[in-house]
């Protein structure tokens, strides 16, 4: 299936490594023009130049960090299509309340991804074509009573993306989130190969996959998403034969959260 994506720019956030990377790698295997975004000027990726990638880099969870991307990015040229994958979760609980945590957590999952929409979309309402994907979370649909801060982050996030569609109604350019389950990444399978020790789980990821499903994460097919699998639902909802897709929510979680 032909995406359309030749000749489109995209512009991932947090995409120096993990699930954002393997998005940059979707979407340049598409034909994207893919700028690549770090925290730092040193971690810049030694993959760029597979996919002739350019990079951006600043803390995106200040204002003037959004600053010092975007005028890295009025350098490099126009953006079609802005992936809002940068986010954080902190542990965090209710009874132990960290309001400074609350706040950058909103700074970080809200703020980074209003902030580069509205210096991105002017340019995209001239060509009267762009794409915004917000990374969210099934937490915005069922959050849990621990990391509250980042859950309701989170379902700002989602609901900042449906007023964004209402915006820009009539414009060629059209926000979703992509809300995922447990992705397998490497920080999440060591975290539960250090659990399956201490439990008694096996020592087969296939093994301790089975009792993460069975204890933490049910769902109707049994296992966790791999980072392609998200990525693949980004690069589609980016593409032209997404255009009719709008102001959407879409989980991609195994069918665990069940309701219509």
């Amino acid at each position: 299936m032909n995406l359309g994506l030749a000749g489109k720019t995209a512009l991932i956030t947090g995409s120096h490594r993990g699930t954002g990377e393997i998005i940059s790698r979707t979407l340049a295997a598409e034909g994207a023009r893919v700028i690549v975004h770090g925290f730092t000027e040193e971690q810049q990726p030694d993959w760029l130049a597979e996919y002739s990638a350019h990079y951006v880099w600043g803390d995106i969870a200040t204002e003037q960090g959004c600053q010092q991307v975007l005028q890295q990015l009025a350098e490099i040229g126009p953006v079609d299509i802005l992936v809002n994958n940068y986010g954080t979760a902190e542990r965090g609980k209710w009874s132990e309340p960290d309001w400074a945590g609350w706040i950058q957590s909103y700074e970080k999952n809200v703020l980074s991804a209003a902030r580069l929409s509205q210096g991105l979309i002017p340019d995209m309402k001239t060509r009267a074509w762009g794409r915004i994907i917000m990374l969210g979370t099934i937490g915005s649909h069922q959050p849990n009573n621990i990391m509250p801060q980042y859950y309701a982050a989170k379902g700002a996030m989602a609901t900042m993306a449906v007023s964004l569609t209402k915006e820009l109604s009539n414009t060629g350019i059209t926000v979703n989130t992509v809300s995922p389950g447990y992705i397998r990444t490497p920080e999440l399978e060591a975290g539960f190969r250090l659990k399956a020790q201490r439990k008694g789980w096996g020592e087969s990821w296939a093994e301790i996959e089975q009792k993460v499903v069975e204890t933490e994460f049910p769902n109707a097919c049994g296992r966790i998403a791999e980072r392609e699998e998200v990525a693949d639902l980004v690069a589609f909802l980016c593409s032209e034969r997404a255009g009719f897709i709008n102001g959407q929510n879409i989980r991609i979680d195994g069918g665990a959260v069940r309701y219509v």
